[in-house]
């Protein structure tokens, strides 16, 4: 059965300079926005809360500049200083100037990398007006951060206390088997169910909003499931096809993910739902069903454990798949071990009657064989597997006889437990005789006693996977039952005094929902408010005390799990100071039991840091809790009210877990433009709150040209080979060469030069000069100019040789476009002409 457990300091100003990693400004509210590039601006203003803009070169770490093709961060901090206890709405949006993909972006959105603080919603747009909660990826020209309950400083986690969860009647039927509650980014409390033995194309997976007793934003509910990972569909249109006994997993790497048991495109195997997406995330097939003798038309399960989901296929087979990988586990599906079950072959979605269960390690599994459904008709029978071996448990070679006859069947197995809450042995409750009949035996094989609780309950009494609940030191499992005369009861075993459990009915019947017609399938224990969620086949979600049997169960709760780095995205340290407290408000504790109720301080993991008193007024002191040795902690506050009245008229009582550190942070990432002509790069947030309107600092960042955007010059010196002087003037025909013939220039003449500047790179040179040691008035003739991408300019100069041999080197300097200020000049390689004599030969020219 899954159980879903979940001061103020100044602004911080992270200081750019030439050699900073990053660039920032500030600016309060109720100043237009200013462009910096290296130092930080305040101004004073009339309204308090502030926008803090930054940005760091993510390719090129310290870069002040940067180049095309870089991944940049940008960070916003937002300080809400609004001075009112109450809670207020805040939205901020942060415009990607010069974002999208098309012609003229100077960058980039970086899909998936938009990261909001705890508590707010993220939203994007491609256009900057419209905005959706689903990531747009490179289109996105603006995104957003919204959060409805904002307080003074923001640093604070806020999570909704859920009131007492009455009756409800939603699209939960449809055979609606067990609730799978969640808790959200945001707090909220749901509760999920699927439809079991339904058709693959039937609508069958439900959401129900437990603070609200209406169903979940996303409807409208039912939806069906699909073998495609993707956003759950509409109308019955799905493909996977649930099975009688239902059992889910969640996977504790993948907080929200959901596996469940299913058949598929010919196939048995896993499905899988993502709760927070509300979508689906595959199915993973494991055998086939088209086999014969004995046909894997459905299966048990599942269950978990080392890693690996569990699950018997109608032929007795156990099927396993790895959760980090989502393949099948080498060598599945092992061999048999229990009696198959609706196994005969042309009976695809034929259903497994029987479930699984997890002890000391080891998968148990029940089967019921039927005649005419059957390959075999024999008793139901519990078998067991070992991971360790991928075989049999040792002792159990061949499967244990569960009940006297064929006629009897079964739905459930669950695992027994000493008084000491250890798990000892598994057991399987059948239906068939005059009473209940309940057969257990040890975790090697041999007979157990059985708990006698059930042993009175009538014999057409169904019952179902119990739900395991440990708590106050005992270890309960409390029963779903119904049928038999019973139109919906709760019965509970009490492992730890081997009795039925003190001060809970036997069963506990529930008259005040829905007449006493709920005909229970399954519970689910929020351990946080220490109530059973309870479904059935009448479509009804109720709960129920686990103490007392009543319902509904006048509890309340909630849990925070406030991790301050999570609030930061820049990159920096040093954001966090201190926890401070926790507090409930919105709630007059005046109407609890303050003395049955409590408040838990852990780790995460469940390590207990505090158990602080609950006080009337509401007030939690975390500050003895070193934020440095805890990273996170977990509060939970558990209420046992005497009135629900706090949560009557739309009053939503909250949990709210403070720290002391810098204002929290938006950020997103984006990659500069390959386009050459993209020269710099520029961020303005905005926001409202409470207070009004305000703006941030516009932040630049200069991009220089990189690898791909530097122009490629190269110079060419040559001489004139002609003696017709005429032919050596600009757009002479020369001809040109390395060397001048000898003879050429006697012993003293005047020699004419020609030096060609080429750009072949994709982008202009500028400021070039010529560099010409031995002949300034090439120098002179050059002067000072740009050259575009593809051309080339030639300067004519001539001087008079007063020695030969003579060999004339020219080079050039130039800038590329678009460089930042201050950038240094590239010099070219140098090329050499000679003016030639008899000696030439000791004074040969280069090839340039």
């Amino acid at each position: 059965m899954l159980r879903t457990l979940f001061a103020s300091r100044t602004s911080h100003l992270l200081r750019a300079t030439t050699t900073a990693a990053s660039l920032t400004a500030a600016l309060l509210v109720g100043v237009a926005p200013s462009t910096t590039t290296a130092t930080a601006v305040e101004s004073a203003t009339a309204s308090p809360s502030t926008l803090t803009k930054s940005v760091r070169d993510v390719t090129h770490p310290g870069a002040t500049t940067a180049e095309h093709g870089d991944t940049v961060d940008w960070a916003v901090s937002y300080r809400n200083a609004v001075d009112s206890p109450a809670a207020a709405p805040v939205t901020l949006t942060d415009p990607i100037t010069g974002g999208g993909t098309g012609p003229g972006t100077t960058q980039t959105y970086v899909p998936g990398s938009l990261r909001t603080p705890p508590g707010w919603t993220p939203s994007w747009s491609t256009d900057g007006s419209a905005f959706t909660g689903t990531d747009q990826g490179a289109a996105t020209t603006a995104v957003r951060a919204s959060k409805a309950d904002a307080r003074r400083d923001g640093t604070e986690l806020s999570a909704p206390l859920l009131p007492p969860v009455k009756p409800t009647v939603q699209a939960t039927g449809g055979d609606g088997f067990t609730p799978i509650l969640h808790r959200t980014a945001l707090g909220q409390v749901q509760s999920w169910n699927m439809y079991h033995h339904v058709a693959a194309a039937a609508r069958q997976v439900v959401c129900s909003d437990l603070g609200t007793g209406q169903p979940c934003p996303g409807g409208p509910w039912p939806r069906p499931l699909n073998s495609t990972p993707g956003p759950l569909g509409s109308g019955n249109t799905g493909d996977i096809a649930s099975t009688l006994t239902p059992q889910y997993v969640e996977d504790p790497q993948r907080p929200g993910t959901v596996y469940y048991p299913g058949v598929s495109g010919g196939s048995v195997g896993v499905g899988c739902l993502d709760l927070d997406a509300q979508a689906n995330c595959g199915f993973f097939p494991l055998a086939p069903v088209a086999s014969t003798p004995s046909a894997a038309n459905g299966l048990a399960g599942l269950v978990g454990t080392g890693g690996r989901l569990y699950g018997v296929a109608s032929t007795g087979q156990v099927l396993c798949l790895t959760i980090s990988s989502r393949t099948p586990c080498a060598g599945q599906p092992y061999a048999a071990i229990v009696p198959p079950n609706h196994d005969l072959p042309g009976s695809p979605g034929a259903l497994y009657l029987g479930a699984t269960t997890v002890a000391d390690g080891k998968v148990f599994a029940s089967s019921s064989p039927q005649s005419g459904g059957s390959t075999v008709a024999v008793p139901p029978a519990l078998g067991c597997f070992d991971p360790a071996t991928g075989t049999a448990c040792a002792g159990w070679e061949t499967p244990r006889p569960a009940a006297p006859s064929a006629a009897y069947y079964t739905y459930n197995a669950y695992t027994a437990y000493d008084t000491a809450g250890q798990a000892n042995g598994v057991c399987t409750t059948t239906v068939g005789g005059a009473t209940l009949n309940t057969a257990c035996f040890t975790l090697g094989g041999a007979p157990l006693t059985q708990p006698t609780t059930l042993a009175g309950i009538g014999g057409g009494v169904l019952t179902f996977n119990p739900e395991v609940v440990t708590a106050n030191g005992e270890t309960r499992s409390y029963f779903p039952l119904w049928s038999g005369g019973i139109n919906g009861a709760t019965a509970c075993h009490d492992w730890t005094h081997a009795a039925p459990c003190a001060g809970f009915p036997l069963p506990a019947k529930h008259p005040g929902v829905n007449g006493g017609v709920t005909r229970d399938y399954g519970y689910a224990y929020d351990s946080t408010t220490r109530c059973l969620i309870a479904l059935g086949d009448a479509g009804v979600l109720f709960s129920v005390d686990p103490a007392t049997g009543t319902s509904p169960c006048v509890h309340s709760g909630a849990t925070v799990t406030l991790r301050p780095a999570d609030f930061y995205c820049d990159g920096a340290t040093g954001h966090v100071q201190a926890y401070t407290r926790a507090e409930l408000t919105g709630i007059d504790l005046a109407h609890a039991d303050l003395a049955a109720s409590r408040v838990s301080v852990t780790d995460p993991d469940g390590t207990v840091l505090a158990s602080p008193p609950l006080t009337a007024d509401g007030v939690i002191d975390l500050s003895g809790i070193s934020a440095a040795d805890h990273p996170a902690v977990t509060v939970s506050a558990q209420l046992v009210l005497t009135s629900a009245v706090d949560f009557e008229n739309g009053n939503q009582p909250v949990l709210t877990v403070r720290y002391q550190g810098d204002a929290p942070q938006l950020c997103f990432r984006t990659v500069v433009s390959a386009d050459c002509a993209a020269t710099q790069l520029s961020n303005t947030a905005t926001g409202v709150d409470a207070a009004g309107s305000f703006g941030s600092n516009t932040v630049a960042l200069a991009v220089a040209p990189g690898s791909g955007c530097q122009p490629k010059v190269t110079v060419v010196k040559e001489i004139c080979a002609s003696d017709h002087p005429h032919d050596c003037d600009p757009g002479g025909p020369g001809p040109w060469a390395k060397t001048s013939p000898v003879g050429l220039l006697r012993l003293l003449g005047t020699a004419h030069w020609r030096i060609t500047v080429t750009n072949a790179g994709p982008v202009a040179a500028t400021g070039v000069q010529v560099n010409d040691a031995a002949t300034p008035a090439c120098r002179s003739a050059a002067g000072t100019f740009d050259l575009a991408a593809g051309t080339s300019r030639q300067i004519h100069c001539s001087s008079l040789l007063l020695a030969l041999p003579m060999k004339n080197t020219a080079s050039a300097t130039f800038v590329p476009a678009n460089s930042p200020p201050g950038t240094v000049p590239t010099t070219t390689a140098a090329s050499s002409a000679v003016a030639c004599s008899l000696l030439c030969i000791l004074a040969a020219p280069d090839q340039g």
